[in-house]
C-alpha cells in the first residue's frame, strides 16, 4: 500500500504544561496547530481539549466546541475525538463531547491497564501551575478503566448510534483479542483502524520486536480486515513510526505523544513533527492519503454528517 494515513495527536491529556511552552492549551492555540498540522500532511486530527486558565485536561463539551468548529471549517481534515478523555475521568464525562459532536471517528481503549505517569514528575522543577505535580505523582495508583462493559457502551452509543467509526488504540497484545471478541459479537465490522500503542508505562514496550509481535497477531486475527497504525511515546515516537511505516502501515504523531522533535530539542509545534514523519515516509515512495482518501480507506460517513 502506498498511500499513508498520517495522524496528528495535538495536545492529548498526559503532558503538563510545565514540560513545554508549546503545547496548546487555550481554544486559540489548539485551532492554530490543528490547521498547521493538516496544512503540513495530517489526514487525521485526535482531538482533546483543555482548560484554557490551567491546562488541564477537560471534557467539558464547551472546551471542545471552542476549537471544533473552525478547525472543521478551516481544514477538511478527520477530526477524531477522544473517548479516552483522562484516566482520571469518569466515562460519562469522557462521552459526554463525542455525543454532542458524533464525529466522524473516536478513539477507543482497549482495555483496562495502569497508566503511569509519574516518572515524568521527576524531571521538572519548575511548575506552572499546583495540579500539575501531583496529578503525575498520584498516578502511582491510577488505574485507567475500560472493561467490556465501558467498550460495549462507547461502540453503541458512538458507532451504532451516532455512526463514527474508530481508531481502536490497542497498548497491549490482550487488547487485539478484546477487539478480536467485539467484532465476534457483531458490534464492530472491518475495515479495523488499529492503533499499536507503545512506551506507555503500563503497556507493551516500545521494543521493534513488539511492533512485529503485534503485527503478527492482528494479521492472525484479523486477516486483511484492518489497517495498523503506530504511535509510540516519547524517543520512540519517530523510529517506530518510520518502521511501521516500512512495514506498510500508518503513522501517528503529534505533542500528545512526544513534546520532542529531536534528541535534547523541544518540538514547536505539532506540525513540525508531521512534516518530519512525511519527509521520512515519501523518501520510503509512501504517499500521504489526503483526508478524502482517509475518509475512503477508513470507511468514514463524511464531515456532513456530524454535529460539528
Amino acid at each position: 500500500m502506498s498511500k499513508i494515513i498520517i495522524t496528528c495527536a495535538v495536545t492529548g491529556s498526559i503532558h503538563t504544561p510545565s514540560m513545554s511552552p508549546h503545547l496548546p492549551v487555550t481554544a486559540d492555540e489548539i485551532t492554530a496547530q490543528s490547521v498547521d498540522a493538516a496544512e503540513a500532511g495530517a489526514a487525521i486530527l485526535h482531538l482533546h481539549a483543555r482548560d484554557p486558565k490551567s491546562g488541564r485536561p477537560s471534557a467539558a463539551p464547551e472546551h471542545f466546541f471552542a476549537f471544533l468548529p473552525r478547525i472543521k471549517q478551516a481544514r477538511d481534515a478527520v477530526l477524531n475525538l477522544t473517548t479516552g478523555g483522562s484516566a482520571t475521568m469518569t466515562l460519562d464525562e469522557r462521552l459526554a463531547a463525542p455525543k454532542q459532536a458524533a464525529p466522524e471517528m473516536c478513539s477507543l481503549n482497549m482495555g483496562t491497564m495502569n497508566f503511569a505517569l509519574y516518572p515524568a514528575a521527576e524531571r521538572i522543577t519548575n511548575w506552572k501551575h499546583d495540579w500539575e505535580k501531583s496529578f503525575l505523582e498520584s498516578s502511582d495508583d491510577l488505574v485507567f478503566k475500560n472493561t467490556p462493559r465501558d467498550i460495549a457502551r462507547i461502540l453503541t452509543e458512538l458507532g451504532a448510534e451516532r455512526g463514527a467509526r474508530f481508531e481502536f488504540e490497542c497498548y497491549d497484545v490482550g487488547h487485539l483479542y478484546m477487539l478480536h471478541h467485539f467484532a465476534e459479537r457483531g458490534l464492530v465490522e472491518p475495515p479495523f483502524f488499529i492503533q499499536f500503542v507503545f512506551g506507555v508505562l503500563g503497556g507493551i514496550g516500545p521494543d521493534p520486536e513488539n511492533l512485529t509481535h503485534m503485527k503478527t497477531i492482528a494479521d492472525k486475527l484479523f486477516g486483511d480486515g484492518y489497517a495498523f497504525s503506530v504511535l509510540a511515546a516519547g524517543r520512540h515516537q519517530i523510529p517506530l513510526a518510520s518502521m511501521a511505516a516500512a512495514m506498510g502501515g500508518h503513522v501517528r504523531v503529534g505533542l500528545e505523544d512526544s513534546l520532542m522533535i529531536a534528541r535534547g530539542e523541544l518540538a514547536t509545534s505539532n506540525a513540525q513533527q508531521v512534516a518530519k514523519i512525511r519527509r521520512i515516509v515519501e523518501d520510503m515512495g509512501r504517499v500521504p492519503a489526503t483526508p478524502a482518501e482517509a475518509r475512503t480507506m477508513l470507511r468514514l460517513k463524511g464531515a456532513d454528517r456530524t454535529a460539528i
